[in-house]
């Protein structure tokens, strides 16, 4: 009988060579030193050993919360006309008591207010509703979550708005523009403003989140 050969078995291909241990990058001939990322710490709530009152004793208060429970009581709340301000800061709902300024398409007493310590409170802002130039950028809002401002109303425009979407600090305002103010004038501080159908007086209290903003004379709970 005539001898056969045995089909030939295909090699199997060799593994592929582990991948190279990892070379760290050089920098003018010499290796980088690379720093492992810290974990992000949360903002404070407090400064130094003395506790940050944020005001109306909750950040949590939703204003169609107050609405439910003081509409027909004799605090009735006032309600900024909706559809008019659109939130820009990281914080949505915030609250406290009122600071003032009317000024317009000029911001050397925003800057200065936001300079002082806020004690939890808001700053508003009438710009007359100008839409040629921004009152607010990202320095200012900066400023006002750096000496804990609750937050900002604007009357008026901001700008920076991609950056101060990532601040924890609560802005709100009409629209955005690219175009600074001007610091011909300084405005008037402490004084009522009017604006969206609600009067805004220094000391009252200011409530806000993405349903809108209400107005009171006193400071609101949702105690019973």
């Amino acid at each position: 009988p005539v001898m056969t050969q045995p089909p030939s078995v295909a090699a199997h291909p060799p593994p592929p060579p582990p991948p190279p241990m990892f070379q760290p990058p050089t920098v003018g001939g010499q290796t980088a030193m690379l720093i492992p990322p810290k974990a992000i710490q949360p903002f404070p709530t407090n400064v130094g050993a003395t506790s940050v009152r944020m005001a109306s004793t909750s950040a949590l208060i939703r204003t169609a919360d107050l609405c439910d429970k003081y509409m027909e009581s004799p605090s009735r709340v006032q309600i900024v006309e909706p559809g008019l301000f659109h939130d820009y800061g990281a914080k949505r709902y915030f609250s406290g008591k009122m600071e003032t300024i009317r000024c317009f398409e000029s911001n050397p007493l925003v800057r200065k207010t936001l300079e002082t310590p806020g004690r939890g409170r808001v700053l508003v802002v009438d710009g007359g509703a100008s839409r040629r130039v921004a009152l607010l950028g990202d320095q200012l809002a900066a400023l006002a979550h750096q000496n804990q401002w609750a937050g900002v109303v604007v009357n008026g425009c901001i700008r920076d708005s991609a950056v101060i979407a990532a601040m924890p600090v609560g802005v709100k305002a009409l629209c955005t523009h690219p175009l600074k103010s001007t610091k011909t004038h300084m405005g008037e501080r402490g004084c009522p403003v009017s604006f969206g159908g609600v009067e805004f007086v220094p000391g009252h209290y200011i409530y806000a989140d993405e349903d809108g903003i209400v107005v009171s004379e006193k400071e609101l709970t949702l105690d019973e």
